[in-house]
């Protein structure tokens, strides 16, 4: 890549078929970067000594000082391969030549930044997942495994840091063997877990023996998969490279006696993995550590490697990544799974419109998607902003899926919710591209038309665009589906400016932060401005962000809170109404909890506003048993059109009821938004209009007299149906050795936190717990449990689920009445909650 002009680039991402879209994902400190390295190094962007020590793809400050990927970075790397490796066997691609572009993103493996992943993931088609040989499949990998088979990203697996096991736990061959095949049987039960058995994908499970699993060590640069020993020994043994292969993983033992293989180990027998390549491997490496030069010399000559003069004078550690990365180099290995097993654009569009594209599947532009088209209408989906040099200004980064972007090109640029054939829709711009540019790490390289199939960036778009968006040239075209986060912003921080003055410059800094990260919302509530995030961390580092880059004014910080919903856990002990200002409308309703389930079927988009409703009536009341003739007369979700909260006309006979829809549904959203405890939004709560009288004249029916007396007939619904808080929850791991689990526990329990499982891993003293802890007792966590463990448990925090605070919040001595009050004065509301007088009206 770093030898090639615009030209040749130009030529490159025109052959879509040698053309890979990947992502690199894994738990926090698996190894991505490291990896990363290693592919940068042999693709000529970094120097072979470097690989493993430079992480080239950290291009943040921060990123540098705390030794994680905080921003997911694309990086587009050229490599010529030999054609003998090159066994493509799909029939439908023709593989043009032997030089590949892989457009790879390296991505952020803590928690908090899984926003980032999920935006990754859009843009790519392929995704190797890296797992930790020593802590194996932990609850980053699985989350990030989930939202890729969700994506239809077709994975491939690198257990890294080998060389832990050989060296720091110093196991046996078979001991190493049986770690790896769990995590290898981990990994797939997750993938089938989460898979769907009708997936276009195909067989996505992983095996060692088909090539998509790899193995190494990222910080040493050396990387294997068994195709590399099966190449050495396939000669030795006059057997075909393939069935060496399949014997080299599995129950497979071979007696050096006999020179027999048998499928059961006997006598004096050997499992192949262990005899051909784990012996070797474990003599090389002891023989480089210590320095046993000759002997090192005379273990890698045996494969044909030779090490020159400068190579023998190096001493210690240096001398050992030297002998590795010329015997096994990691890139090699990758490259092999990479671009044998991971599908090209051309493959993998056919599959993927179905599952991204809003409209029908057979209009010009999904059928220009699904063959991967350059000369059809441009259809591109914008993940995220990425910020260019010129301060304030962002780079809209997104995948072409076809046509051909170039820069002039007049384009409409569709925002999340636009309506398809709607005139003057706000969400909806025309324009011309500026820039088109390729991502390269943290620099940007200008190009004049990128085709379909690739990754690029757009310059001078950015006033159109918040986050993502959908960029074509089609008039016809419909909007790409929106991105499905695996994380909530449950932690809000309010901040403020030391001067006055600076004000202007707070709010332009959050607009640009809003842009910068995907998952952030930057809010006004009640006079203060909000920051909401993932987590500590993730806030931590927008807020150093927002202080030093988008605004770059001093600020000053309240104590980070928590977001929590209101929901009823009763059906209304009456029937509520409510009067207009003008007496001549009356409104009844109802408010009872949603059947258990609903409501995160609501959130995860299985029970959505835009279904046909007599399929949605089917599917409630077989499932949660809410009848048909109601189901069918659902109005609308809430609120902003899509929460887990609903609106019944459960009305009979009732004139003019369609008329006031629309104002109802106004008020059913506004009440939902803001809840009536302390105008924190409602979750899991089903609201039946039950009756209403409405003057004929359309005068007197008007949203001025609906909307306040729709919101009032709401509120006494739920105050008459037992309320109550609902707090976010997190899911904790925890990784910690045996002689620690006390503190543990000590730490969890203290916090309102409960432990739900526990695994020791068989063979070593680490232990892994999973415990439910919530959200609001998660501040200073990592600290404490590090003071009482002396630094020896590892946590990690992903909000998990909704619970119920059982304490009433009427109830002045209780938890749940302390945070209205508590949230109440922060809002600037009156201390109390509102009273059913207020709402109620009688007849």
């Amino acid at each position: 890549m770093v030898n090639l002009s615009k030209e040749q680039l130009g030529a490159v991402m025109s052959r879509q078929s040698n053309i890979r879209n990947m992502v690199v994902i894994a738990h926090v400190d698996h190894g991505k970067t490291t990896l990363t390295d290693s592919l940068l190094a042999k693709a000529g962007l970094i120097s072979q000594d470097q690989a493993g020590d430079k992480m080239a793809t950290h291009t943040r400050e921060d990123e540098k000082l705390k030794g994680i990927t905080i921003k997911s970075t694309a990086i587009s790397l050229y490599y010529e391969v030999e054609r003998d490796d090159v066994k493509d066997e799909r029939a439908e691609e023709v593989v043009e030549s032997n030089g590949y572009l892989i457009n790879l993103i390296d991505s952020p493996g803590h928690v908090d930044f899984s926003s980032e992943v999920t935006a990754a993931l859009r843009v790519t088609d392929g995704a190797m997942v890296v797992v930790d040989c020593i802590s194996g499949v932990c609850v980053q990998t699985e989350t990030v495994l989930r939202q890729a088979l969700a994506e239809y990203i077709k994975p491939v697996l690198m257990m890294n840091k080998l060389d832990r096991c050989i060296f720091e736990k110093q196991l046996s061959a078979e001991e190493i063997y049986q770690g790896l095949r769990k995590i290898v049987e981990n990994v797939n039960v997750i993938l089938s877990m989460y898979g769907d058995e009708s997936s276009p994908m195909g067989d996505v499970s992983l095996d060692p023996v088909k090539g998509n699993v790899s193995f190494g060590s990222g910080l040493h640069g050396w990387g294997f998969n068994l195709k590399t020993f099966a190449k050495m020994y396939a000669k030795l043994f006059s057997i075909s490279e393939k069935k060496m292969t399949s014997r080299l993983w599995g129950d497979n033992f071979f007696n050096p006696q006999t020179k027999k293989w048998t499928k059961t180990e006997t006598d004096g027998s050997v499992r192949g993995f262990n005899k051909f390549i784990m012996e070797p491997l474990m003599k090389v490496l002891q023989a480089s550590k210590d320095c046993q030069k000759e002997t090192t010399k005379e273990l890698v000559a045996k494969v044909g490697i030779k090490l020159n003069s400068e190579e023998m004078e190096k001493e210690g550690k240096s001398f050992m990544k030297t002998v590795m990365k010329k015997w096994l180099p990691a890139a090699d290995a990758m490259l092999d799974m990479i671009i044998n097993h991971l599908p090209s654009p051309v493959v993998a569009q056919k599959y993927r419109t179905q599952l991204l594209y809003e409209g029908p599947l057979d209009d010009e532009a999904a059928v220009a998607m699904q063959s991967c088209d350059p000369n059809g209408p441009l259809m591109m989906y914008v993940s995220k902003m990425v910020p260019s040099q010129d301060k304030g200004r962002f780079y809209a980064f997104g995948r072409v899926f076809s046509g051909t972007v170039s820069s002039g090109l007049p384009v409409r640029i569709m925002c999340p919710g636009y309506t398809p054939g709607k005139k003057n829709d706000p969400n909806l711009h025309l324009t011309s591209i500026p820039r088109v540019v390729v991502m390269m790490g943290g620099a940007a390289t200008g190009l004049s038309q990128v085709p379909c199939g690739n990754v690029a960036g757009l310059g001078g778009v950015d006033r159109y665009l918040v986050k993502t968006g959908t960029v074509t040239s089609h008039e016809h075209a419909h909007n790409m589906k929106v991105l499905k986060f695996s994380v909530s912003p449950v932690v809000r921080v309010a901040v403020d400016v030391v001067h006055a003055s600076d004000l202007p410059k707070l709010v332009e800094g959050m607009k640009r932060l809003a842009k910068a990260d995907t998952m952030i919302q930057c809010t006004m509530d009640s006079g203060e401005y909000i920051v909401a995030g993932a987590g500590e961390l993730h806030l931590e580092i927008c807020l150093n962000d927002l202080e030093n880059k988008h605004a770059g004014i001093p600020l000053k910080r309240k104590n980070p809170v928590v977001s929590y919903k209101e929901t009823v856990t009763t059906k209304s002990d009456r029937t509520c109404l409510s009067k207009s200002n003008n007496k001549l409308l009356r409104l009844y309703a109802t408010a009872e909890p949603l059947p258990e389930g609903l409501s995160e079927e609501i959130e995860e988009g299985t029970v959505t506003a835009t279904q046909d409703f007599k399929e949605r009536a089917r599917y409630l009341d077989d499932n949660f048993g809410i009848e048909s003739g109601l189901g069918r007369k659902i109005w609308c979700f809430g609120p902003e059109g899509s929460g887990p909260n609903m609106l019944i006309d459960a009305t009979k006979s009732v004139q003019y009821m369609q008329d006031i829809k629309d104002t109802v549904v106004a008020g059913f959203q506004w009440s939902t938004q803001e809840g009536v405890l302390c105008e924190e939004s409602m979750r899991g709560i089903r609201f039946n209009i039950t009756d209403a009288h409405l003057h004929s004249d359309p005068a007197h029916r008007r949203g001025a007299q609906v909307i306040p007396t729709a919101r009032r007939v709401l509120f006494s619904s739920v105050l008459t149906a037992n309320p109550r808080l609902v707090e976010p929850i997190y899911l904790v791991e925890v990784q910690c050795t045996d002689t620690v689990i006390g503190g543990v526990y000590s730490s969890v329990n203290k916090r309102r936190g409960l432990i739900i499982e526990e695994h020791r891993q068989t063979g070593t003293p680490i232990c892994t717990m999973k415990a439910y802890l919530p959200v609001n007792e998660s501040f200073g966590f990592d600290k404490e449990l590090r003071s009482q463990t002396g630094g020896q448990a590892f946590p990690q925090c992903i909000f998990d689920h909704w619970q119920l605070m059982p304490s009433d919040p009427f109830d002045p001595t209780s938890r749940a009445a302390a945070i209205v009050l508590e949230t109440r004065t922060r809002k600037g509301l009156s201390p109390n909650i509102p009273s059913l007088d207020n709402f109620l009206d009688k007849l």
